[in-house]
């Protein structure tokens, strides 16, 4: 399948941010749900090791995707590092949450954070989980680069391949909203107002989830980016993939020399 910049809705800046997080907040559901990130421990450790860092800057946090599950795997395998949580569309009661649960792990910024350009004070293994295809080829190229400029380890996941199979996958995600939204936390009844009565909630998941299918970066197409960038044999560069249960989740791991 060719890849296509289609535009998502969450993305925009016009978008209603109460809608936003209701979506943001189904997927952070779904990952912790089925603890979707728990085989990535080894692919953190080769980052939090290549700079001798105990810190994690989270970008694209949005709703704090599987950090609520994540957060314990990394008290355990990783005693001492700290999750700093980022978003050019910061998610605050989310962050809150997430913080609370998990004190001695999560922080977080309450200030708009650019990926393609990270503050100088905000060092540590940049992560992205499910975000890096929001961005077109520049944008990801510019991610990379800022991380090759700072000298900061970066890891990118995503759970989705832009294939047939995924595609059709995704297709029947809003029968998945209507099961699993009851079972969000915290309860809000506008959560159920927007996705059972008027049901824009699993309708923009439904076109979000296809067009993310459709945006997602190939292996060859990282390779490409990673060849453009200044300095980038700097850096190793890793393009694989974890299992997790049934699935997998790819990514993409750049660590200094």
């Amino acid at each position: 399948m060719p890849r296509l910049h289609l535009f998502e809705l969450e993305d925009q800046h016009w978008f209603p941010k109460t809608i936003r997080n209701y979506m943001t907040d189904y997927l952070q559901h779904v990952t912790n749900s089925f603890d979707m990130y728990k085989t990535i421990g080894p692919v953190l450790k080769k980052g939090l090791d290549s700079t001798d860092t105990k810190q994690i800057i989270d970008l694209c946090s949005g709703g704090g995707g599987g950090w609520m599950k994540l957060a314990d795997h990394i008290k355990e395998e990783f005693p001492g590092t700290k999750v700093h949580m980022s978003d050019f569309y910061p998610n605050i009661p989310a962050f809150e949450r997430h913080q609370k649960a998990h004190p001695e792990v999560i922080e977080y910024e309450d200030q708009s954070v650019n990926a393609m350009e990270v503050p100088n004070e905000l060092k540590g293994l940049r992560t992205q989980f499910l975000s890096f295809h929001h961005f077109k080829p520049e944008g990801g190229k510019k991610i990379l680069q800022n991380a090759v400029d700072a000298g900061q380890p970066i890891a990118i996941f995503e759970a989705q391949q832009r294939s047939v199979a995924h595609f059709v996958q995704f297709f029947f995600s809003p029968i998945f909203v209507l099961l699993m939204t009851p079972a969000i936390k915290p309860f809000s009844i506008g959560r159920l107002v927007f996705t059972y009565l008027i049901p824009v909630v699993p309708l923009f998941i439904w076109f979000d989830g296809l067009v993310s299918v459709l945006r997602t970066y190939s292996p060859k197409e990282l390779q490409k980016l990673i060849d453009q960038l200044d300095n980038g044999d700097r850096f190793n560069w890793e393009i694989s993939f974890v299992k997790s249960g049934p699935s997998k989740v790819y990514y993409l791991l750049g660590t200094p020399q």
